[in-house]
């Protein structure tokens, strides 16, 4: 039977390997902390809003589990269809030439209203967002029965720990970062998790 700390780590570790693809938010995280304009707002309303999507999520995709048990397979199939299609993404930007390192140039918002408004659209309107956060993390947790609030505690641990350093531990990873062999090391390391978890969620059903 799956721990607290089981379910909790599964938790940890699968919403950071989706919260660290490169994408437009993460860049624009970045490149605030790099100019140190507004980070603590732009840092909180990612974590907030990874925790509401989460939480949206485990509790929305786990309400349909335990009302409808079957559902659950189901679930399984289609959240493990997705995650290793993610994985599969995920291998192939690792051999792509240009390594798609992450773009930190170019003007960040001038003013903290605007670093807000920035933010909270790159987030709430990416509709790829509610496919991963909502969709995805919800079909895992629901695959750890009663500990699936555990799991999206730590999925939303995941979510603060890394937008906090992207944040303020952007004037140290910034030159990381914009490498195109740091993001082949990641897209490495998300491409494995996520085939993983996908290949346990379709057995598990």
């Amino acid at each position: 039977m799956t721990s607290t700390f089981t379910a909790g780590a599964a938790g940890f570790g699968t919403g950071l390997s989706l919260i660290v693809a490169i994408g437009a938010q993460n860049a624009f995280v970045l490149r605030q902390g790099i100019r140190r304009q507004a980070v603590l707002a732009v840092v909180g309303i990612c974590a907030l809003s990874d925790a509401a999507l989460i939480a949206l999520g485990v509790g929305g995709v786990g309400a349909v589990v335990v009302k409808w048990p079957g559902a659950l397979t189901l679930v399984g199939w289609i959240g493990g269809a997705f995650l290793l299609c993610y994985g599969a993404l995920a291998a192939r930007r690792v051999f792509r030439k240009d390594g798609g390192a992450l773009r930190t140039e170019g003007e960040a918002a001038g003013s903290v209203r605007r670093a807000v408004l920035t933010c909270l659209a790159m987030t709430w309107l990416n509709p790829h967002v509610y496919l991963d956060t909502v969709f995805l993390l919800g079909s895992v947790a629901a695959d750890h029965g009663e500990l699936r609030w555990t799991f999206g505690l730590g999925a939303v641990l995941a979510s603060l720990c890394w937008f906090t350093g992207l944040g303020f531990g952007a004037r140290l990873l910034g030159r990381f970062l914009a490498r195109p062999t740091a993001w082949r090391v990641l897209d490495g390391l998300v491409a494995a998790t996520m085939i993983v978890l996908g290949a346990v969620l379709i057995v598990g059903s």
